[in-house]
C-alpha cells in the first residue's frame, strides 16, 4: 500500500446534479441497504433514494428482523431480499451485491433520521468523473442528542485511530465506519467481506490493497442523523472494528467470541 498516496476529497459545494445525471446515462446502478428492525426508518430512507431516477436496483436486504422492516420495505417499492446465511452486516452487504447486477453499486444505511435525496448521486459523483476510483465513503457531521457533535464514537475513538498508526494512508477518511459507501462491482468482487460491523473498515483496507490508496475518495454529505446507540452497545462493535484492522496488519489474535 502506497502511504503516500491520499484520497480524493469532494467538498458539499461540488455536487452537480445535472453533472450526475449526464454522467449517469448508461450506466447501471444499484442501491442496497442492509436493514434489520429497521421498521421506523427504512420508509423515508427508501423513498429519498427513489428521487434518483438514474437508480436501476433498489434492493433492502433484510437481515433476520423479527419487525415489519421487509413489509414496509416493499410497500414503499424495494425489492426485499432475504440474507443468506448468519446475521450481520457484512453477510447482509455480501447478499446485496449478489443479488445485483449493476456496474456501481452504492451501500446506504437504513437507521438514518434524516435521509437526504442527494446521498446517492453525491456519492457516485466521484465514479462517474474519475475512472481510476474505485470505493467512494461519505463523510458528516454526526449530532449526538442534543449537541451538534459527538457521533460516532466508534469511529473516533478506535477506528480513525488505528487507520492513522497501521495505515497511514487511510488516516485522512474522515468516516471510516460509515454506512453511506459507493463502489465499483469490479472492486467489490474483487475483496471478501467482513460478516459483521468490521466490514466497512475491511472493506476500506481491502480496496485500498488491492487498488491502492489513490483509489478511494470521500464526499461531504451535510449532516447525517440517526439512532444513537447506548455506550454499552459500542464495546462489540469496537472490537469487531479493531479485530478487522489487526488481523489485516498479520496480528495473531485469539479466536472467540467479541464480548
Amino acid at each position: 500500500m502506497a502511504y503516500d498516496d491520499v484520497p480524493s476529497t469532494y467538498a458539499r459545494e461540488s455536487y452537480d446534479p445535472r453533472r450526475v445525471a449526464e454522467f449517469a446515462r448508461g450506466v447501471s446502478l444499484a442501491v442496497v441497504v442492509p436493514a434489520q428492525n429497521e421498521a421506523a426508518t427504512i420508509g423515508p430512507v427508501i423513498t429519498a433514494i427513489r428521487h434518483s431516477d438514474f437508480v436501476d436496483e433498489l434492493v433492502v436486504v433484510d437481515d433476520h428482523s423479527s419487525d415489519d422492516t421487509a413489509t414496509v420495505a416493499a410497500h414503499h417499492g424495494a425489492r426485499v431480499v432475504p440474507a443468506q446465511g448468519a446475521s450481520g452486516k457484512g453477510a447482509a452487504m455480501a447478499t446485496g451485491l449478489a443479488a445485483t447486477t449493476s456496474e456501481l453499486v452504492v451501500f446506504l444505511d437504513a437507521d438514518v433520521l434524516s435521509p437526504m435525496t442527494d446521498f446517492v448521486g453525491s456519492l457516485i459523483q466521484p465514479l462517474l468523473e474519475n475512472e481510476d476510483v474505485q470505493l467512494v465513503k461519505g463523510y458528516y457531521e454526526r449530532p449526538l442528542h442534543q449537541m451538534p457533535t459527538g457521533g460516532g464514537r466508534v469511529t473516533e475513538l478506535a477506528a480513525r485511530p488505528i487507520l492513522s498508526l497501521l495505515y497511514p494512508g487511510l488516516g485522512e477518511i474522515r468516516q471510516p465506519l460509515a454506512g453511506e459507501t459507493a463502489a465499483r462491482r469490479g472492486a467489490l468482487e474483487a475483496v471478501d467481506f467482513e460478516n459483521g460491523y468490521g466490514v466497512e473498515i475491511a472493506l476500506l483496507i481491502d480496496v485500498a490493497r488491492k487498488f491502492g490508496v489513490g483509489a478511494l475518495a470521500q464526499v461531504d454529505l451535510g449532516v447525517r442523523r440517526h439512532r444513537n446507540r447506548p455506550l454499552e452497545e459500542l464495546r462489540p462493535m469496537a472490537s469487531e472494528v479493531l479485530r478487522a484492522a489487526l488481523e489485516r496488519y498479520d496480528v495473531e489474535l485469539p479466536s472467540g467470541e467479541v464480548s
